[in-house]
């Protein structure tokens, strides 16, 4: 099959007006929860509105899951909607207790200054020149505390905001502090002080942010009320969130989480966590992926499956690290899986003094596994190689000797290579 046919086909937006853009995000797969459905259909299909979409900097990368909300806004931009990115410098600083059994890690001020830094220059990848990025620490920086739990905290309902799944699951899971209390406050105060200063009133996420998003929408409502204004209603909209056919969030890879940043994970690692991916989310993620039709997308699917992982790989490899990028690690990834690639290429993992060990800790320390009892699964199995022959004996030593000109081919499975390199002693 002539995959080039799928690279031309392209989604037809229709430029004049934005009659389809709901249509085309729920045809996607992209709507999950909608506040309002019927009026945000109205909205989305009607003339230009402002929504944002915001991306705390816990770290100096952005993730896959980060990426997907990305790709959302930058429909609703196509469509000729104005974007808002804001970047939690002051929201970092609290930390969201949604999904997490434990309170976060605390990041010090020059951690969140550092990160932001890095993830607005992430964010402008991806979205038009003119989208308007904020950071909400401009606006909480100052604000008094007394101030704010008396304008802000009394429309918070304790009990209500404890029934909900971010606060429910920390009480179940090992507690639950009051300053991760306080962080949907600071989130439903970020809508409406967008609203109020920017006309935005959509807010879009991953439905992990329902609960934080419904709170900004209520709060708008109330305080909108309190000020006898009339009332302007705000809305709500999450996508899915990225979960594998096996019910694993996506976005783990052998190594960690899969990061945007080429210096947090190579390109070729990104490649393949999608080349790796189950056959029933290749059709999702070519919806959520590309901008082909969703015809050509069911068709491709049916007729060669590994074909359409193959393109689904490439066109977000090209989306995140640029085409030049992913056609290199396509062409690496094809010779190695052909037979007739060298090592050259090869992903690769520098061992530093290294000392004679069992095969378990061996596959452990290089991070092909993400533990000794999956490397014990693996050997057992018969899917593990050493140098092209197959390990089946869990005792077995990794010695000087295993080594060739200082190297090292592990194959885990069919998919996955690693040269292994030690210092060569001369």
């Amino acid at each position: 099959m002539d995959s080039d046919y799928y690279y031309s086909r392209k989604t037809n937006m229709r430029g004049d007006n934005n009659m389809n853009c709901f249509e085309t995000l729920k045809s996607r797969g992209y709507i999950y929860q909608t506040t309002h459905e019927d009026e945000i259909k109205k909205l989305l299909n009607g003339e230009p509105i402002t929504f944002y979409l915001g991306i705390d900097p816990t770290a100096d990368s952005l993730h896959i899951g980060h990426f997907f909300a990305l790709t959302m806004a930058r429909w609703l931009q196509d469509f000729g909607h104005k974007a808002i990115i804001l970047v939690g410098g002051a929201t970092a600083l609290i930390g969201d207790p949604t999904g997490k059994s434990d309170m976060r890690s605390m990041l010090t001020i020059e951690q969140v200054e550092h990160n932001k830094k890095e993830v607005k220059e992430l964010v402008k990848r991806f979205v038009k020149e003119d989208t308007l990025i904020v950071d909400n620490s401009t606006w909480f920086k100052g604000r008094e505390y007394v101030d704010f739990m008396r304008d802000i905290g009394i429309h918070f309902n304790v009990n209500k905001m404890l029934a909900t799944d971010v606060y429910k699951n920390r009480l179940q899971n090992g507690g639950l502090t009051f300053l991760e209390m306080g962080y949907m406050l600071m989130q439903a105060f970020d809508f409406t002080f967008l609203n109020n200063n920017n006309d935005c009133i959509l807010q879009i996420g991953g439905s992990d942010q329902w609960a934080n998003i419904v709170a900004g929408v209520d709060l708008g409502r109330k305080l909108n009320n309190k000020e006898n204004k009339e009332v302007e209603v705000l809305f709500g909209l999450t996508c899915p969130l990225l979960v594998k056919a096996d019910g694993e969030k996506m976005g783990k890879t052998s190594s960690g989480t899969l990061w945007v940043s080429r210096e947090k994970t190579d390109s070729y690692d990104f490649y393949q966590a999608f080349v790796n991916s189950f056959d029933e989310d290749v059709e999702r993620l070519l919806s959520f992926f590309t901008r082909l039709e969703i015809e050509d997308i069911k068709r491709l699917c049916k007729e060669d499956i590994v074909d359409a992982k193959k393109l689904m790989a490439f066109e977000v490899t090209k989306l995140v690290h640029g085409e030049e990028e992913a056609n290199k690690v396509k062409k690496i990834s094809d010779d190695i899986f052909s037979g007739t690639g060298s090592s050259e290429n090869m992903p690769f993992f520098k061992l530093e003094n290294f000392e004679e060990q069992n095969i378990l800790d061996f596959l452990n320390c290089i991070g092909i596994v993400s533990s000794k009892s999956e490397a014990r699964r693996l050997v057992e199995q018969n899917g593990i190689s050493i140098n092209k022959i197959k390990v089946n004996d869990i005792d077995r030593k990794i010695t000087i000797s295993d080594f060739i000109d200082g190297e090292l081919i592990v194959q885990k499975g069919k998919k996955v290579f690693l040269k292994v390199t030690i210092e060569s002693e001369n």
